[in-house]
């Protein structure tokens, strides 16, 4: 049974004033938040000490500027554990990198909440989202699609986390609620003055934007055409990709030190080039970015999370996000599986089982 913490003040108050008792009493090293970094609204990731640094923290700000999950993948164990705030598909991250130990559950307090998605950051770089907030806010209070955000949010259906150590519950309240959802939890905020009862979230508060978000999915898929036709259907979808491999950077499921895409493998080879260009009369520079996204899909698009950092970082404006997200969801569904849902969720991949597919026969 969860714990709800009884208090009337603002939801991002309440959370601050639980940030900053968990640093005053040492129950943490640090704590973890977006944050401002100027009066116009920029905002970053900042790993805070110092009580009085929390007042630049803006937890709930709709802006992702890195996927938290790939930050704290990073992360050697510190002496107390880090206060984490971050968005649901970033916890799913950093779960999936802990099972490809990349991470460590117990170096962190986890703290999330319902998203109603975030903005594109060309918007933020633009300074477009302060004039968006007030619309913002009031479409996740009456569990709306925000206007403007990221297509990946407009169409994710993982919005509530509760397996989280802290969740906070945004979509469809009137004024947000904390719910303590473990004993990590509850043990590390005895001894904070807010008082606590018994309640667990009641999920289908969530409902009707859900039921939005499925079918803009829906749209979504079917405008990402693959099955039918193929090779060309690929090739008309990552055609325009300049090979900057930025959707490999910010992605944090790619988490090799070094991706053999970046390695001197694909680098131009005359001897086989001049060989392709004799048989074919033309060659695409640069080369192998076809190659490069299919092997991005094979080695980890069942572990997507949708973040969409990918598309948002494209320079070509190719829907890379969507095109993993449709293909992970495929290839999951054959396994019941879903990115970031439990830890001892294990990784279809990794894993294999002789009775699975016997319709394949022999």
């Amino acid at each position: 049974m969860s714990k709800i913490l009884k208090t009337n003040n603002p939801v991002e108050q309440s959370l601050n004033d639980l940030l900053k008792y968990l640093l005053e009493s040492k129950k943490v090293s640090a704590v973890f938040s977006l944050r401002k970094v100027n009066k116009k609204g920029s905002v970053d990731y900042g790993l805070i000490s110092d009580v009085n640094k929390l007042n630049e923290i803006a937890p709930l700000h709709p802006v992702m500027p890195a996927n938290a999950g790939q930050l704290l993948g990073r992360f050697t164990p510190m002496k107390k554990p880090v206060a984490a705030v971050v968005r649901p598909c970033e916890f799913r991250a950093f779960v999936e990198l802990v099972k490809r130990e990349q991470g460590q559950m117990d170096n962190f307090l986890f703290i999330t909440y319902s998203c109603g998605g975030v903005f594109t950051l060309k918007d933020n770089a633009e300074d477009k989202i302060k004039n968006k907030l007030d619309g913002y806010w009031n479409a996740v209070k009456n569990s709306k699609i925000p206007e403007d955000v990221r297509n990946a949010c407009r169409s994710c259906e993982h919005i509530a986390p509760l397996n989280s150590d802290i969740f906070i519950s945004l979509i469809g309240e009137e004024n947000g609620k904390i719910y303590l959802n473990t004993e990590k939890a509850e043990k590390i905020l005895k001894g904070f003055e807010i008082e606590s009862e018994k309640s667990e979230f009641d999920p289908t508060i969530l409902d009707d934007l859900l039921k939005e978000r499925a079918a803009k999915k829906k749209e979504v898929f079917s405008n990402i055409d693959t099955k039918d036709s193929g090779l060309d259907g690929l090739i008309d979808i990552f055609g325009k990709c300049i090979g900057c491999h930025g959707c490999n950077t910010v992605c944090p499921i790619c988490y090799c030190t070094l991706c053999d895409f970046d390695s001197f493998n694909y680098d131009y080879n005359t001897p086989i080039m001049e060989k392709e260009l004799e048989e074919k009369g033309a060659l695409r520079l640069p080369p192998d970015t076809l190659f490069f996204h299919l092997g991005r899909l094979s080695h980890m698009s069942f572990s997507c999370v949708g973040c969409g950092m990918c598309s948002d970082v494209c320079p070509a404006s190719i829907p890379v996000a969507d095109v993993f997200k449709k293909t992970g969801e495929e290839t999951a569904d054959m396994f019941d599986f879903v990115a970031g849902r439990r830890v001892d969720e294990e990784i279809p991949v990794m894993i294999y089982k002789e009775e699975e597919f016997p319709e394949l026969g022999e």
